[in-house]
């Protein structure tokens, strides 16, 4: 009879290869098989009985910690045998057959070769107790501290988030030796999150105690660098299970489920019993000994039970075979357990699983090489270590003559000058190695499989990453990062907007418009406070004497009227002066006043015109993220997977989560694939875009061709670029060093400058900084050319004002018309007549007017008058 549970189909074929390859002539093996879950007590007994019931000689099964106690006790009742590969069953059952061997005995041999003292044992409670207590009694005589943990009772919707935080709280007690003593489903699954939180890497050691090292994927552990060890019962190099291992390569899938992958150990074990099964059976058919069951079958559950009478003879049999098979040297005890067998004792290393030694009963723990983990304590004399890194200018970029170098002199950029200066402080050679996959790291949500340069340094394939290689949480967990070589964070990048030429009068610019305004109403001020004073000033009075004819007459004249103040004021404030001046004190006051007043201002307006003048300004729509965040006109967006994007995504501050909430929800997307592909969207976006990434890449680019681009606001977070190493790597300590040693002696700027402005397109202050300094054009002094001609014809407009409003008033005073006034008035205009000392003359003023002082009658002075006509 057969017992098989559910899902294990590989078993199953190997059962039935088994049947096939051992049946002989002289009699056949007729299999009863049923499928069931063995956890289940009640179905594993009806499956039992209904064996039982059928006639057959013995049962091929599996079984759990639920159910074994069960079939233990139906077979030592009936005296029916069951030849199991289950886990081996505590205490002594005399007609169970354990085909597979105890794993107790290499297991101690192996923590003892290792010189554990210290480690974590995870156990499945479904496989039993008993390694455990073993581990525990020998723990307690040899006192080592052992960590024991049930991971058998895990439900599986929370088993991946359980194994995670047994795992951080076992580093938290720097528990990094663990022993797994489990089935290999579950050793996969643990390893799984094992890797997904970065401790499969050096400094790390795990045991897997069961019989199938090579069993489960050990491809994601292989270059992790973590110390990997366990057993394998089932030997590959023998030429009898190669033998076999070629029949099993040759099997249809279709027909044998399972035939796809190679033999597992448990159905190896499966094989084997099918052998055994056959063997004892030949050798009851060879000694003639009658095991036929006659009449009723029995009844499992009768009461009393009725043993089976030919039980005990086949429970000889089986205990007496005597083979060889896919498990090595097949032999049992009087109790149905294996002995004299051997056990392969494995390590992972970098080229896969290795034979290391082997485990007996005889000879223990016996090494057949000695080379236990190499890596450990090698260093890097004499080796080439292998610097993993990424084309991304200005960091690594081919040379313009690639093709006509080699390995290292092919690149050029920041980090292949920083990997030079490291490798020369460590004192190691290095070989620069592009990423196969282009890629930084990150890990894959279902494989959980690194890639990039990260993966690189996790699975062993580079010794240390020098790149632009960002300093976060989850990467910090599986490698090692130095002090940051250069700090950086989330910017904002825009198109570079058109520089504003100077406007018609921006001449008036240096001053703001609230200051014009003011000094208009001062100047109007200043002049009416002139005019008051002057009137009430006796000083500001003076007399004039006119002599019209035979007739003189004296008047007291004032020469600070309203005009004449505002021309005052006027000559004062464009620093020309006027023919008049204050003679009183209250008005030399408001006069000094006002030249101070006027001293500051055209100093200060001076000072700020070149400025105005020569400077095109470029007026930036947005200064800030809050300018970005409170406006809907200019998109913006991020690259579409990064820690940019997550950024944003799990900031719980307000501002970047409206930012996120608008990111999210516009249309069209306003995230882009790729860095180039943001920038080119800027570019064409005519200013309509808005481009976040990281300020080391965004300083780059405004500094390449076509220089249309520029950063604006400050950094939106703060992070650095670290150089990575595989955690335990012994480059750590001395790439730190040599980092913290670059950057005191400021050789980390100096690099900077060399690759980001040394070497920019666009000059060392953007693009057309030198244009800064050109000299004024047309454009840039227009408006006073303006304001001098619309002077002049202002001028010319009131001067013929004044001309028609004389010629009328020169019209009626004559009693002639209009018009000939006016021709009078331009013939007097062009032509003129002229007097004496050559001044004209007009009509109405027939001779001179001479203004003399004016003299107080009796001071005793004559005064000859001459006709002058």
């Amino acid at each position: 009879g057969g017992l098989f549970q559910r899902g294990s189909d590989q078993e199953y074929s190997a059962f039935r290869i088994g049947m096939v390859q051992f049946s002989t002539p002289e009699f056949r093996l007729t299999p009863h098989i049923d499928n069931l879950e063995v956890a289940n007590s009640f179905a594993v007994t009806n499956c039992f009985c209904s064996q039982f019931s059928r006639g057959v000689y013995a049962i091929f099964g599996f079984y759990d910690k639920k159910s074994v106690n069960t079939i233990t006790s139906f077979c030592g009742t009936l005296h029916l045998s069951f030849i199991t590969p289950s886990f081996p069953a505590d205490g002594l059952h005399q007609f169970i057959l354990q085909m597979r061997p105890d794993i107790k005995g290499p297991l101690l041999s192996l923590i003892e070769y290792y010189k554990w003292d210290k480690f974590a044992y995870l156990y499945d409670s479904d496989r039993g107790l008993s390694t455990l207590q073993v581990v525990l009694d020998t723990a307690a005589e040899k006192k080592w501290q052992v960590t024991a943990i049930n991971v058998g009772n895990l439900k599986d919707e929370k088993k991946d988030e359980a194994y995670r935080s047994l795992f951080q709280d076992l580093e938290n007690k720097k528990e990094r030796r663990v022993i797994l003593d489990c089935e290999q489903d579950k050793v996969k699954d643990i390893m799984e999150q094992v890797i997904t939180i970065g401790r499969h890497v050096k400094g790390y050691h795990y045991i897997i105690a069961n019989l199938g090292f090579i069993d489960g994927d050990l491809s994601k552990l292989q270059y992790g660098g973590a110390n990997v060890s366990g057993f394998q019962i089932v030997d590959f190099d023998d030429p009898l299970v190669s033998k076999f291992d070629q029949r099993w390569e040759a099997l249809e899938e279709k027909e044998y489920p399972g035939a796809d992958s190679r033999i597992r150990y448990t159905s190896a074990l499966t094989y084997d019993a099918v052998q055994v099964m056959t063997e004892a059976f030949r050798y009851l058919h060879k000694q003639r000994i009658d095991i036929m069951r006659r009449g009723n079958n029995g009844d499992c559950l009768a009461n009393p039970a009725v043993p089976w009478a030919q039980g005990v003879e086949i429970e000889r049999a089986l205990k007496q075979v005597h083979v060889e098979g896919l498990t090595g040297n097949i032999q049992f005890d009087q109790y149905g357990r294996r002995v004299n067998y051997t056990v392969n004792v494995m390590e992972l290393k970098n080229s896969g699983p290795v034979k290391i030694g082997y485990w007996n009963e005889v000879d223990k723990m016996a090494v057949t090489k000695s080379d236990i983990f190499p890596n450990e304590s090698m260093g890097m004399e004499n080796k080439t270590v292998i610097v993993t890194t990424i084309l991304e200018a200005p960091y690594v970029m081919l040379k313009k003559n690639a093709d006509l170098y080699v390995d290292n002199d092919r690149y050029e950029g920041y980090c292949v000058d920083l990997a030079a200066e490291i490798a020369k402080h460590c004192g190691f050679k290095y070989k620069l190695s592009i990423v196969g996959d282009g890629k930084y790291g990150a890990r894959d949500a279902e494989t959980k499989i690194w890639n990039g340069m990260v993966g690189e340094l996790v699975y062993g394939k580079a010794d240390i990453a020098v790149a632009p290689l960002t300093i976060t949480l989850v990467r910090e967990e599986v490698i090692d990062f130095s002090k940051p070589f250069m700090s950086l964070g989330i910017s904002i990048m825009i198109k570079k907007p058109q520089k504003s030429k100077p406007g018609v009068f921006s001449f008036l610019d240096p001053l703001a418009y609230e200051i014009w305004m003011c000094i208009v109403f001062a100047y109007i001020g200043v002049s009416v406070v002139l005019f008051l004073v002057s009137r009430f000033s006796p000083y500001e009075w003076h007399t004039e004497e006119y002599e019209d004819g035979q007739i003189q007459s004296n008047e007291s004249t004032n020469e600070f009227g309203i005009f004449n103040s505002l021309w005052f004021s006027l000559g004062a404030f464009m620093q020309q002066g006027c023919d008049i001046s204050p003679r009183s004190l209250s008005g030399r006051i408001v006069g000094g006043v006002w030249w101070f007043f006027t001293l500051i201002i055209i100093s200060s307006y001076t000072a700020n015109l070149a400025a105005f003048l020569t400077v095109e300004r470029m007026v930036s729509p947005i200064e800030s993220a809050e300018d970005l965040a409170k406006q809907t006109e200019i998109a913006y967006g991020t690259l579409d997977s990064g820690s940019t994007k997550e950024f944003f995504r799990r900031s719980k501050i307000a501002l970047f989560d409206k930012m996120w909430t608008y990111m999210k929800s516009a249309e069209p997307s306003v995230f882009v694939k790729t860095t180039a592909e943001g920038v080119l969207r800027v570019r064409k976006s005519k200013g309509k875009y808005a481009y976040l990434l990281e300020s080391t890449m965004n300083e780059y680019i405004e500094q390449r061709k076509p220089c249309d681009t520029m950063k604006v606001g400050g950094n939106l977070d703060s992070k650095g670029y670290g150089i990575a190493t595989p955690k335990g790597s012994s480059l750590r300590n001395a790439v730190n060093l040599a980092v913290l040693k670059l950057n005191e002696q400021g050789l980390l700027d100096k690099l900077k400058n060399k690759w980001w402005y040394d070497k920019g397109e666009c000059g060392s202050g953007g693009g057309d900084s030198k244009e800064k300094t050109s000299a004024l054009s047309l454009s840039n002094v227009a408006g006073v050319f303006y304001i001098l001609v619309g002077g002049l014809g202002l001028a010319m407009l009131v001067a013929l004002i004044e001309f028609c409003y004389k010629s009328r008033a020169e019209a009626k005073r004559m009693k002639m018309t209009f018009g000939d006034a006016m021709r009078s008035k331009a013939r007097l205009s062009i032509t003129g007549s002229t007097g004496e000392n050559g001044r004209a003359m007009t009509p109405e003023f027939p001779k001179a007017v001479h203004a003399v002082p004016y003299l107080r009658p009796g001071m005793g002075m004559n005064v000859s008058v001459t006709d002058l006509s």
